[in-house]
């Protein structure tokens, strides 16, 4: 693109640059497995007839060979109210595929926690390492050499992330996601917010809490807030491998069973050819893209972990530097609560991804000559769908229809995308600026060290934090612990910010998008366990967190002290299991990843 923005061009050369022996080898290792891996026609017959067994009224049709046979892995559960959907999509898929002379077969599930479930539990702790397990399902539902191209159906958290890891190293075949959409918008989030720090301070009981909860995440499709699952769809446009609009049109609409039949016919064109494989549509401006997206709409922070993840598995490396870099040149266009009052359903009524795509390729600040899966280039992505009487079309969304929601590149709500590096002798953290008054960037205080979030909320309830105070939580890295969430932080810690309290949080732990209005520096890397500077924070050091001038800092002299060492019994839910995980995984600017680590990605 001739207009491409400077620092754009300049940050894709690099990460090109940089990753030049990694993706060399990928897409090397991707020819391999197109020469080498058997079709369904060279299969032995007793491997064959394993294959389509249980096939039914398909069954003739993969024995001869007579078209593309079609992957589903999905992430089907009906605990998680945005995979509820999904329930029925296999046989609809199979329908749809007839209907273009193909065939489709469930390959697989993979498993799909819910992290609004597991919040502030022992479960939790197996989340970020969920994202190794789905993408060692995937692989698994994929060895069986019976497919020409794959669908994916997942949305939540860590879901998306493991499903593309997988799937990547499939990436010889082409892909497409398969989305079901958000729920209806519950009780507006002010009121949530409210009754949580209500409840927080003691004057909200259980039932009031539960009423307020149950009333917010209340039916199935994706919960509403811009969080972790949602900004795994926005980036899912970015990278062009939804049909074009399909990330947030609710689930039952006729709109959305089209996207999902157009995804199915899509699919099944693309299979065999080898132009359009998923290895080539997730390249070094896929992943800007991605980390465009993610700038500036104000998305979760966990994707400062999973970009890197998914980058590695297509042999792509791309750091918080990156990150930082592109924030400081692309606006936020996009407020979504938790940085807003509107949610999802808000953002796409206004003009959603449609709107965005379009303003950013106007810029300069998105690559369109990516290959989609959906489309010719991106720009295609820059409509929104609609029904046309009885047929799916596309169409320009026009200026944004609530500018509390979205703005233009002209007139952000902010010049930069919300999401900083800070660094200094405390490591490196991501600071998310978006959703944190500019006043509240430059925190210097005494910090108050603790190594679960329970103590937090018990030093709380017993007025110690009444103060200007950094509270540090550390031992919440990969290696301690799997790098749970600490949602249980963001109650308390607004409370006191409320109160008129200078507050911050330090932490090798995650916040995602309910990280909230409490400056926050997450993701501190190298994490405490194994001897990282946090582990040599003593109560009262002064320590200092500013996004302006990227600090991340103590005048404490940390090289005098010897580090305290972590204690916790992981033991119980199933976390001893996931043992090898936590010794295995690196740094979460590589992913926090044991998977990609061992196998040398």
């Amino acid at each position: 693109m001739s207009n491409l923005h400077p620092v754009l061009q300049r940050v894709t050369d690099r990460i090109i640059e940089r990753s030049k022996g990694s993706r060399g080898r990928y897409l090397s290792l991707m020819d391999r497995e197109a020469e080498r891996q058997p079709d369904r026609g060279s299969l032995s017959c007793s491997n064959l007839a394993h294959g389509f067994a249980a096939a039914e009224e398909d069954k003739a049709a993969i024995a001869a060979g007579r078209g593309p046979n079609l992957a589903i892995v999905t992430a089907y559960n009906d605990m998680l109210s945005a995979h509820q959907p999904y329930g029925r999509y296999p046989e609809r898929m199979k329908i749809w595929a007839r209907e273009v002379g193909a065939t489709a077969q469930v390959a697989g599930g993979v498993p799909a926690m819910c992290d609004g479930v597991t919040q502030g539990q022992d479960g939790m702790e197996l989340s970020l390492f969920s994202r190794d397990v789905i993408a060692l399902s995937t692989a698994v539902a994929m060895s069986h050499a019976m497919f020409d191209g794959m669908a994916l159906l997942g949305i939540c958290d860590k879901i998306v992330p493991g499903l593309l890891i997988g799937a990547l190293r499939f990436g010889h075949l082409p892909c497409v996601f398969v989305p079901s959409g958000p729920m209806p918008s519950g009780i507006a989030n002010k009121e949530k917010q409210r009754v949580r720090q209500l409840y927080a301070e003691g004057k909200a009981d259980r039932a009031m809490l539960l009423e307020s909860e149950s009333r917010s995440y209340h039916s199935p499709g994706t919960c509403t807030f811009y969080g972790t699952a949602n900004s795994n769809q926005m980036m899912m446009e970015m990278m062009g491998l939804h049909v074009p609009g399909a990330a947030f049109v609710p689930p039952g609409a006729k709109l959305r069973q089209e996207l999902s039949r157009t995804a199915v016919h899509r699919l099944a064109k693309l299979a065999g050819d080898p132009s359009r494989t998923l290895a080539k549509c997730v390249d070094e401006k896929a992943i800007v893209n991605a980390a465009v997206g993610l700038l500036a709409t104000g998305g979760s922070t966990n994707h400062a972990i999973h970009i890197p993840a998914m980058a590695r598995a297509a042999g792509i490396v791309i750091d918080w530097d990156d990150l930082s870099e592109l924030s400081h040149v692309v606006p936020l266009l996009a407020r979504v609560y938790p940085n807003g009052s509107g949610d999802v359903n808000a953002f796409h009524d206004a003009g959603g991804m449609g709107y965005v795509i379009r303003e950013l390729l106007g810029a300069g600040l998105a690559h369109e000559d990516i290959l989609t899966v959906g489309a010719a280039s991106l720009a295609a992505y820059g409509e929104e769908p609609f029904m046309d009487d009885e047929t799916l079309a596309w169409r320009n969304s026009g200026d944004s229809r609530d500018d509390t929601m979205l703005r233009p590149v002209a007139a952000p709500f902010q010049p930069d995308g919300g999401m900083r590096l800070v660094e200094g002798n405390l490591g490196r953290a991501c600071f998310k600026t978006s959703a944190v008054d500019a006043e509240r960037w430059t925190i210097e205080a005494p910090c108050r060290v603790f190594e679960t979030q329970h103590a937090v909320a018990e030093a709380f309830a017993k007025g110690e934090l009444d103060r200007d105070v950094v509270v540090v939580v550390r031992f919440q890295g990969p290696r301690a612990n799997g790098m749970p969430e600490l949602h249980k932080l963001t109650p308390p810690l607004g409370v006191l910010q409320d109160r008129g309290y200078r507050v911050a949080l330090v932490t090798d732990g995650r916040m995602s998008g309910a990280s909230g209005k409490v400056p926050a520096a997450i993701h501190c890397s190298p994490e405490a366990h194994g001897g990282g500077p946090l582990a040599k924070l003593r109560d009262g050091d002064m320590v200092r967190l500013c996004a302006t001038d990227g600090t991340l800092s103590t005048d404490a002299d940390l090289d005098a002290r010897e580090p305290a060492t972590f204690t916790e019994d992981e033991t119980g839910m199933g976390r001893e299991l996931f043992a090898m995980f936590r010794r295995f995984a690196d740094e979460a600017e590589k992913g926090g990843s044991a998977m990609l680590a061992e196998a040398g990605l």
